[in-house]
């Protein structure tokens, strides 16, 4: 969310960033000590999983147990996809009027169903239901609707989508998405807001038109994301079966698709980067330059998200391969890793504002058109902001996220790694991609402190 947008009637009588985290002095250990014990805790898993896991644990084929019969069948069925669409194209329509008809005031719940609920709420959502954002899509809906009344097949379009382009329209509409949040100075203007979820709304039925169902699943930003993140819920599917498994055994199954690298980290680093434009030291060069905010945020954002993918990409290539082996696809197939590392900073960086905020948008909601409405019955009710006055819990939370996240990523990179790699490098071929999980380890509990 734009730094504009505040939350009134926080604890103490103030407003407050939507999004702020709690500092240093919010935990009982200092940051030093924080940061050396995540290290330690990636090194002392490192090397548990080398003396204990030396081959590879999970299979897509053999992994996971079939979902209880009552429960496949309704969420197999015709009628569930129909409910599961109407409530998409509803809550798509709600914010085309709340948009189109409502005020240009922060207490549009535009914003806030833009900015808080679609982008943040999506990873709770996909953590326990799997991916949300493909089963709601209004834009594979209108691309049904348009392909049962051709006499076509929703799947197919004019064209095959091309394997080479993978996800990076994903990543690029990711780019487009967090840049009007983190810097794009009218980001919390209605006009802006307007426009981009036109163009998203254009551009999804043109390629869906194009190219069937495949577009929205490697294309659409929020489908991709939300797939994703759906990698590590327990549900998962084999031969279009609905199957349980552990959330680390549905990761492997994350198809290495290029632009795989490119989206996370665009996710990564733009969350990086909304705790660096916080801290007291980016203000600072901020104000003691010429140089316009504007453009040294958009290069900062640039340079995070950059730097995310080179020293991931790095990691992973320096390391020995057996003959053949095409050393560049080694990134992608490791990409799958950065995934708990992602969800795990979201839930650090935006666990407040998305609890706390979430609640003033829910309010918000009953009054669409800032007329004193109160459609939904929710116009009444009060924030809850119990985790504000609690901040040496939400603090230590917060940094448990962060490393739980590294953690997992570590456990996911080494199954792949005793698979893919040959014995003789197994372990030792890790050690670059560990001094990556390292920094990012280090640069986020730095940035989670310096908020």
């Amino acid at each position: 969310m734009s730094p504009h947008a505040v939350v009134s009637g926080a604890p103490g009588g103030q407003d407050v960033w939507a999004h702020g985290i709690g500092g240093a002095k919010d935990l009982p250990i200092s940051p030093g000590l924080a940061i050396a014990g995540a290290v330690a805790a990636l090194v002392v898993s490192f090397t548990v999983l080398a003396v204990a896991w030396r081959e590879p644990r999970w299979d897509e084929r053999t992994s996971g147990r079939p979902a209880p019969a009552w429960l496949s069948r309704i969420v197999d069925s015709h009628g569930w996809a129909i409910v599961l669409r109407v409530l998409g194209v509803l809550a798509a329509a709600y914010v085309a009027l709340a948009a189109v008809f409502g005020k240009d005031l922060l207490t549009n719940p535009v914003f806030g169903i833009f900015y808080v609920w679609w982008w943040i709420g999506l990873v709770p959502l996909s953590l326990l239901l799997g991916p949300v954002w493909r089963a709601i899509s209004p834009a594979r809906t209108v691309n049904w609707a348009f392909a049962k009344v051709s006499g076509s097949d929703p799947d197919q379009g004019l064209y095959d989508y091309p394997d080479w382009l993978g996800t990076w329209p994903a990543a690029l509409g990711l780019y487009a998405f967090v840049w009007m949040e983190l810097v794009y100075p009218h980001g919390t203007e209605l006009g802006p807001v307007r426009l981009w979820l036109a163009a998203y709304a254009a551009v999804m039925l043109v390629g869906g038109a194009v190219f069937g169902n495949t577009f929205y699943e490697r294309a659409d930003p929020f489908e991709v994301y939300s797939s994703l993140v759906a990698k590590l819920s327990v549900w998962g599917r084999r031969d279009d079966q609905l199957v349980v498994r552990s959330p680390l055994a549905n990761l492997d199954t994350t198809v290495p698709r290029a632009g795989l690298v490119a989206v996370l980290a665009v996710l990564f680093g733009s969350t990086g980067f909304d705790s660096f434009r916080e801290s007291t030291r980016w203000l600072q060069v901020i104000q003691n330059t010429s140089t316009s905010p504007y453009v040294l945020n958009n290069l900062a954002l640039l340079g995070f998200c950059v730097g995310v993918g080179v020293i991931f990409t790095v990691g992973t290539m320096t390391t020995g391969v057996a003959p053949g082996t095409d050393r560049w696809q080694l990134p992608r197939q490791f990409a799958h890793s950065i995934v708990p590392i992602i969800v795990g900073y979201v839930f650090a960086h935006y666990l407040t504002y998305l609890v706390e905020y979430g609640q003033q948008v829910l309010i918000l909601a009953s009054d669409p058109l800032s007329r004193g409405d109160n459609w939904f019955g929710t116009g009444n009710l009060q924030v809850n902001y119990w985790l504000s006055y609690h901040p040496t819990f939400l603090a230590v939370s917060k940094v448990a996220f962060v490393v739980g996240g590294h953690v997992l990523g570590v456990i996911a990179a080494h199954d792949r790694a005793v698979r893919l790699l040959p014995r003789r490098h197994q372990l030792t071929g890790q050690l670059p991609l560990l001094a990556a999980m390292i920094i990012f380890t280090v640069g986020g509990l730095y940035l989670l402190f310096a908020a």
